[in-house]
């Protein structure tokens, strides 16, 4: 198993020492891969290869939880992880946690306060919809196509063709999840503007929009949802216990699993 110790922002640079002459495909095998964040990048770059990845935790944001204990909800799925090697359903939260203020060793042990939730919320299309899910952390989906962090990026990742084309996507199931920086929304309409123009919206079977980190912009990002995407029939289901917002699933990529929005269930398959 490779566990991701955290994210790694500028992960993109290893591109020509991985594809230049294949040497990510002369090493690689088929093993449990699980990250999330700006590992978003390295789930791209094995998803290049037909490598099968879970998304969703990594060490120090979940082993390494500061409280007394792994979150349970979060725990239950590292242990279905490691002990089967996948993932067969995935059911909401019943809670949710604000964003940690601060890491201090004084706040070894303590435990931030569970708020209540109220499951995945459809948005709008049918409740139910089959794919392979494929996406991660829209911040760093941004940095594909802009180069205001990385002025190299946009280039490096054109070049080794990192964003899957149209056709790659079509029929799929588009994953997104938005960071700690809590990208202001307006940012956020231009990372799917992005998306769009590449055809990801014209080709996939749904979407899955992970909760925001203290439920901050959530309105506002499911409007741009809606307004950008401009399909009404393409299903969207937010609020989804992934990504950066505690407590976190884990979500396979690569294998066929369907959205059942009104039964609150995700179910993959074996492998």
């Amino acid at each position: 198993m490779i566990l991701c110790a955290i994210g790694g922002d500028d992960t993109y640079r290893l591109l020509p020492y991985l594809f230049d002459h294949d040497e990510l495909r002369d090493a690689v095998t088929e093993k449990v891969f699980l990250g999330f964040s700006d590992t978003t990048v390295n789930h791209f770059m094995l998803h290049k290869l037909g490598v099968r990845t879970f998304y969703g935790q990594s060490f120090l944001a979940d082993v390494c939880e500061l409280g007394p204990e792994m979150l349970p909800y979060s725990r239950q799925y590292f242990d279905e992880l490691i002990q089967t090697g996948s993932i067969r359903r995935v059911r909401p939260s019943e809670v949710w946690y604000e964003e940690r203020a601060s890491f201090e060793p004084d706040q070894v042990g303590t435990q931030q306060p569970p708020q209540p939730d109220h499951g995945f919320e459809l948005l709008q299309g049918p409740p139910t919809f089959s794919g392979k899910v494929l996406g991660g952390c829209i911040d760093s989906l941004y940095c594909f196509f802009d180069g205001e962090r990385y002025a190299d990026m946009p280039e490096l990742c054109q070049k080794y063709q990192l964003f899957p084309a149209a056709d790659d996507w079509q029929g799929r199931i588009l994953l997104l999840e938005s960071s700690e920086e809590k990208m202001p929304p307006a940012r956020y309409r231009e990372a799917l503007e992005f998306l769009k123009e590449a055809g990801v919206f014209d080709a996939v079977s749904g979407v899955l929009v992970g909760k925001p980190m203290d439920e901050v912009y959530e309105h506002e990002y499911k409007e741009a949802l809606v307004d950008v995407i401009d399909a009404p029939s393409l299903p969207i289901v937010c609020n989804v216990n992934i990504g950066h917002a505690q407590p976190r699933c884990i979500i396979p990529f690569g294998v066929d699993a369907t959205v059942d929005a009104e039964g609150q269930v995700i179910t993959f398959a074996d492998r």
